[in-house]
């Protein structure tokens, strides 16, 4: 199964799991709640979605990449205690508290979280040592004498034993305790998540036109030859930084991300290319609705890739645009809600107080959350930022030397405006933009697969999703059902249909 499914696997597992009776006991006893096992190739986002699983259920995570542990780290160190059998003091050999079991209670501590997920990463590749230890977890939960608290649930992940030497394999008596979910590389699945997490729109473009090179892996005569999920997200990040920066990024620099000759051969050429499009095209002169006559009549007669990459330049600039507007969403949403609890309280602590309650409670709710598993990073500024507006409208409270309630939640309420009108002038751009982008794309194909291939962008993009639904806009309405997006799908879902049922004949 793809990606996204697995996840979706380990969240109903999650829930289900953690679901209690009328008397507070798990539905599922531990004895029965079987580990999780996860394989697929290396980099395809096994532990990024772990960290989206723990996020979304509201639980603590604690991630361990159990290669980097020793038989001792695992298990504890050994100490000779007293004990006394059959009426008489024996020496015997206990174990001090397994490293990995005291981070699972240390982050219960730490969160005030009591249940969750232990993430237990290349568990099929330990040292021949720790491999009896790793059994044990996965058939008894327990390392030693030491249990995994009640409450929390074990996910291992491993790779195939073809991408890597040191695969050891399950015996069935560890299998039969397992659930094993197989995961495949699904670049249709990484293009939601990549746009959610902005990747590059050169990347995005280029992995359209060749999606066989999303995911590669070879054995040559010079080694191994590999392309990753994770090596396309670390590059986008590397290259947004370098434009940036101004600094130039070249095939070697690429070859260190894309581990594959050809793919990063081929990858840097176009990405050569996509920069020199977006001077040539005025991307930004199009997205203000100048249609610069030149970029119009070449894009008429410009191949299909050229036109596939303007396109994912449209996209990626839009992206930012819709992004910043939901972003900003975020902050004047939170804003709103601590002036509303703040109104509420009124006259039972000053205004002062209040405003200083409602920011510590966003701080202390955010860094809760961050100890207990990721967290979007943009999501994090965006919820400070409306932590900062009310410490600074405290500090403008005590500069006025304002103390009567209403005068003081007027002027909360006047600044609050302040934020929305910059919200909303921001929507205005986004909104015109991508009015403006209709316009110069409807000038250039009409109502053209080009057209088509723009609009479907729109409709796998997260933040464009979000801002349409948000503010709408009657150029997307017009072109999605003059081209009848979802008909064509349905369309050619059934010719698959047909031909899947004359090859097999069901």
């Amino acid at each position: 199964m793809n990606i996204l499914r697995a996840k979706q696997e380990i969240i109903h597992t999650v829930r289900a799991y953690l679901a209690k009776d009328e008397e507070g006991n798990y539905r599922i006893p531990a004895v029965h709640q079987r580990p999780v096992l996860l394989m697929g190739p290396p980099g395809i986002g096994k532990t990024a979605i772990m960290e989206q699983v723990a996020t979304e259920c509201g639980i603590a995570l604690v991630s361990y990449t159990i290669t980097h542990h020793t038989r001792q780290s695992a298990i504890g160190l050994p100490y000779l205690t007293k004990r006394e059998y059959g009426g008489r003091e024996q020496t015997i050999t206990e174990y001090t508290m397994s490293e990995i079991i005291a981070s699972v209670y240390a982050k219960m501590e730490e969160t005030g979280l009591r249940e969750g997920i232990l993430f237990l990463d290349e568990i099929n590749c330990v040292s021949e040592t720790l491999a009896p230890t790793m059994l044990q977890l996965l058939q008894r939960k327990s390392f030693g004498s030491h249990f995994v608290p009640e409450g929390w649930l074990i996910v291992a992940a491993g790779n195939p034993p073809e991408y890597n030497k040191s695969v050891r394999d399950f015996d069935v008596v560890t299998l039969d305790r397992l659930r094993r979910i197989d995961v495949e590389e699904d670049y249709a699945v990484w293009k939601k998540y990549a746009y959610r997490s902005r990747i590059h729109p050169a990347i995005l473009s280029y992995l359209d036109i060749k999606k066989q090179h999303f995911y590669a892996y070879e054995t040559t005569v010079d080694g191994q030859a590999f392309v990753t999920a994770r090596g396309w997200e670390d590059l986008s990040q590397f290259l947004l930084v370098c434009e940036q920066m101004d600094i130039a990024v070249d095939e070697p620099v690429v070859r260190e991300y894309l581990q594959h000759p050809f793919i990063a051969r081929d990858f840097a050429a176009y990405y050569d290319l996509f920069r020199k499009y977006q001077s040539d095209y005025h991307v930004e002169e199009i997205l203000s609705g100048t249609q610069p006559a030149a970029a119009l009549e070449r894009l008429k007669t410009a191949p299909f890739d050229e036109r596939l990459s303007v396109i994912g330049l449209l996209i990626g600039r839009l992206t930012e645009a819709f992004a910043a507007a939901h972003y900003t969403d975020m902050t004047v949403t939170r804003l709103f809600d601590s002036l509303k609890a703040v109104k509420r309280m009124l006259g039972q602590q000053s205004l002062g107080e209040l405003l200083a309650r409602e920011s510590t409670g966003i701080r202390t709710a955010l860094d809760a959350q961050q100890k207990a598993s990721a967290v979007d990073r943009r999501e994090v500024s965006a919820l400070l930022r409306a932590a900062r507006q009310l410490e600074d409208d405290r500090t403008a409270l005590a500069a006025g030397a304002i103390r009567d309630d209403e005068e003081g939640f007027a002027l909360l309420s006047a600044r609050f405006q302040q934020e929305v009108q910059r919200m909303e002038q921001q929507a205005g751009d986004a909104a015109q933009a991508l009015e403006c982008a209709f316009a110069f794309l409807e000038a250039a194909f009409g109502k053209s697969q080009e057209m088509v291939v723009f609009v479907t962008e729109l409709n796998t993009n997260f933040f464009s999703t979000w801002f349409i639904g948000q503010y709408g806009s009657e150029a997307y309405v017009r072109n999605n059902q003059d081209l009848m997006i979802g008909k064509q799908r349905e369309d050619l879902l059934g010719e698959i249909g047909k031909i899947h049922s004359f090859l097999t004949g069901y």
